[in-house]
């Protein structure tokens, strides 16, 4: 697959550093300077380069949208005509000082780029997981018992191809539904951001989803 970054800051960086170790090709793009894009590319390995906002959105098949919610509008400008792609975000809608979300409770991130780019297939992953945590999962990349991460959107193709990346990064992909879900998942993901960077002065954090199912 090839899949375009958009924001090659912590998340972006590592998670297009991952899929180009996958076997993926990887244009990283939209970072302060192009020696940054650059460095990720080489130390990325594999078919990695870097590229423009741009070129990104026109020479891949997917694109990772990993920027600050106030640098979505400019990013997305720069990409230029999105019509018929695969967007798959992490973006969280945290304000300038990332102290609170600014869209929660009736809509979602994932909701707003969708009607920011009504011609692009949008889907919600990835943004429930720290990003300190995915190369130790991609390194483990465990046959058996491999920590589950949740995804989202309302196109069914798109969201296969959001699963087929989640588990070359070395989850096991859970579909939640459709793209409104984002909405539970969102602030879900903060919550767990904010409880996991507070430190060793912070408190532990363990969460377990359970499935009952009627018994027969």
């Amino acid at each position: 697959m090839r899949v375009g970054i958009l924001g090659s800051g912590l998340m972006g960086g590592k998670l297009g550093t991952i899929f180009a170790r996958a076997g993926h090709e990887v244009v990283f793009s939209y970072a302060r300077s192009t020696k940054k894009l650059e460095t990720l590319a080489r130390d990325a390995g594999g078919a990695a380069q870097a590229g423009t906002p741009g070129e990104a959105a026109e020479q891949t098949d997917a694109l990772l949208l990993a920027v600050h919610w106030s640098r979505v509008d400019d990013v997305l400008k720069q990409a230029g005509d999105l019509s018929g792609k695969v967007i798959f975000t992490c973006s969280l809608p945290m304000n300038a000082d990332d102290t609170k979300l600014v869209i929660a409770h009736t809509s979602s991130a994932a909701e707003a780029l969708a009607k920011k780019v009504r011609k692009a297939k949008v889907v919600s992953a990835f943004s429930t997981v720290p990003s300190a945590v995915l190369f130790g999962v991609f390194e483990a990349r465990r046959k058996a018992h491999r920590p589950s991460l949740v995804y989202c959107g309302d196109d069914t193709k798109s969201k296969q191809i959001a699963a087929e990346l989640i588990r070359d990064v070395g989850f096991d992909p859970v579909d939640a539904g459709p793209l409104r879900i984002a909405r539970y998942t969102e602030p879900f993901a903060l919550l767990v951001a904010q409880l996991a960077y507070e430190g060793d002065g912070g408190p532990e954090l363990a969460y377990r989803f359970e499935r009952f199912g009627r018994k027969g």
